[in-house]
């Protein structure tokens, strides 16, 4: 089974639980930058994207927008809203977020200008789809293997003059080299969440660079989010929550199971929240 059938099915198995529990926003929450704002979660998660659009710099107007492996589009709604005259693709692997997606665009009434779509991100033709002003990636990067393939196709799909925003799960910079213990949280992360292999920050925004993009910049901000986990685990171990576990499937159950070595990798410092931000030169 291919990768992406991986990613496809858990998340197709793991999304009404999620939407259940947390809501449409599939990602992490932001705690401002030490981790010690006392914030509901959901809140953070809210806050968590206010944050990246100001850490980035973003314009104040937009007229179209690419929500990069969008899950159901809590990201892309909020641009949407954000941005009222801009018009916004999000993309998914998972059908089953797609069709919860552009459930909860009608709802908030922006179906009309946001379309919420199970597609490769691979397979996106600028000239079909047009050029974007923003490509927002909110925690999907980790599940590209090629991280320069990646941003080749982001400078592709970008307008010149046009952003990268981008928060994605790295390893810790090395050297030293990663330890015996680190390798094994990572190792069980990536098996338990059909990833690949992680890469750090610094390679990211040298990927970035390497693509064409200006003004590359990236942050760690793992003690910004590290208190969702917690959380997270909390709502794991709420019986309430065990029978959509249950009725979720083995690939969940599993997934939940990765929770303890998420936070055990913020911990050790093995799992760091990486930031990049660049931009397509002007032509």
């Amino acid at each position: 089974m291919s990768l992406n059938q991986k990613i496809k099915d858990f998340y197709d198995a793991s999304t009404p639980l999620w939407l259940n529990t947390w809501g449409e926003q599939m990602h992490h929450g932001y705690y401002g930058p030490n981790g010690e704002r006392k914030t509901e979660h959901k809140q953070a998660q809210v806050d968590m994207i206010e944050a990246l659009l100001e850490w980035a710099q973003a314009p104040a107007s937009v007229d179209r927008f690419l929500d990069a492996g969008c899950g159901v589009g809590g990201s892309s709604r909020y641009l949407a809203k954000r941005f009222p005259k801009a018009t916004g693709l999000g993309v998914t692997l998972s059908p089953v977020q797609a069709e919860n997606g552009m459930r909860y665009n009608r709802e908030a009434g922006v179906a009309e200008r946001l379309e919420i779509r199970a597609q490769d991100l691979y397979t996106l033709d600028p000239v079909q789809e047009g050029q974007f002003d923003i490509i927002w990636s909110m925690e999907s990067a980790e599940h590209m293997a090629d991280k320069r393939g990646l941003m080749d196709l982001f400078h592709k799909l970008l307008r010149p003059g046009g952003q990268l925003l981008m928060a994605t799960w790295c390893h810790r910079e090395t050297p030293p080299a990663l330890s015996t213990a680190d390798q094994k949280v990572l190792q069980s992360i990536c098996d338990l969440y059909h990833l690949p292999p992680m890469v750090s920050i610094k390679d990211m925004g040298g990927a970035a660079t390497a693509a064409g993009f200006n003004n590359v910049a990236t942050d760690d901000w793992s003690k910004a989010v590290e208190p969702f986990w917690g959380a997270v685990i909390s709502s794991g171990l709420d019986p309430r929550n065990w029978p959509g576990l249950i009725k979720a499937g083995k690939s969940t159950i599993k997934g939940a199971w990765a929770m303890k070595y998420m936070k055990e990798g913020f911990r050790t410092g093995a799992i760091r929240y990486g930031m990049i931000r660049g931009t397509k030169p002007a032509q």
